[in-house]
């Protein structure tokens, strides 16, 4: 296929050897399929910030830190070389969060490296070398559903071992191959201890897979995995080798009322936005 402009210097530098096919095109990025020597990878392509729709940003890059200072003032002010500061973190966020998940026993694609915008990484196939589908279009039995939804548990465990909290995790962000889950799209990833999100996006995140999962188990609907995790994390008692039960004991103190609502009122804007996302999907 004709070279996008993006990946033109890529290929000027030897990083790309040919552009194959386009994979996906979504609100935050374009994605392709490249061959790299003998090599087929992925190489997704960032939209700039105008063109990118990303809801809420600001919550996802709550406590995210800037070493150089100059840099930190710049993206404060909203500086021309502010906002460039500003995109090269957030595509970068994504480039570490593979590197490190991937060295905490996560099942993510393999990072090659962010260049000018562009993230290399694994094309994850299956044995026969078919693109992985995504959780959204593969079906399953209840016992597999129970088995995939286990390993999803510990996956979001190991992330938050490691200080990370995905933020956006459903259906639409994990590939599954021949081996099990794949999670994927990691820009929007927030701090676990620094970001006061963390938590209510940690639960989302665990209700996303529960409902899932639960079209085919339904007993995993209302498990407390994030509730559980949570506070081990909390009392620092959470490890990678924590066993979760998936069940959970309020404190029995009285609910906040207002607290309750603005959950209520979350959770439907959440559900509009999980249609719109089945739309989109649909419209790939």
């Amino acid at each position: 296929m004709k070279i996008p402009k993006r990946l033109q210097p890529l290929v000027a530098d030897g990083l790309i050897d040919e552009v194959l096919y386009q994979l996906m095109s979504g609100k935050e990025a374009t994605v392709y399929a490249v061959r790299c020597g003998k090599e087929v990878r992925c190489a997704k392509v960032y939209k700039e910030a105008m063109k990118r729709s990303f809801k809420k940003a600001a919550q996802y890059q709550e406590g995210r830190k800037v070493r150089n200072t100059r840099r930190a003032r710049a993206m404060e002010k909203g500086s021309k070389f502010g906002r460039k500061q500003q995109e090269e973190a957030w595509q970068n966020t994504e480039v570490d969060a593979l590197f490190k998940l991937a060295k905490a026993d996560v099942r993510v694609p393999e990072p090659y490296g962010c260049y000018d915008g562009v993230l290399l990484m694994e094309l994850v196939t299956d044995d026969e070398g078919e693109v992985a589908p995504r959780l959204n279009d593969v079906s399953m039995d209840a016992e597999q559903a129970i088995e995939d939804h286990a390993l999803m548990m510990v996956y979001v465990m190991r992330m938050l071992c490691a200080g990370l909290v995905h933020g956006d995790l459903s259906e639409f962000n994990v590939l599954v191959d021949d081996y099990g889950p794949v999670i994927i799209d990691l820009p929007q990833v927030v701090d676990a201890a620094a970001n006061n999100n963390a938590f209510s996006m940690l639960q989302r995140d665990v209700r996303n897979m529960n409902e899932y999962y639960g079209q085919y188990a339904p007993e995993l609907i209302n498990t407390r995995y994030a509730d559980e995790m949570w506070a081990l994390f909390e009392a620092g008692e959470l490890t990678p080798e924590t066993q979760l039960t998936g069940h959970f004991e309020d404190s029995g103190e009285d609910a906040n009322v207002d607290s309750v609502l603005e959950e209520i009122k979350a959770a439907f804007a959440e559900e509009q936005e999980r249609i719109e996302r089945i739309k989109e999907a649909n419209e790939v």
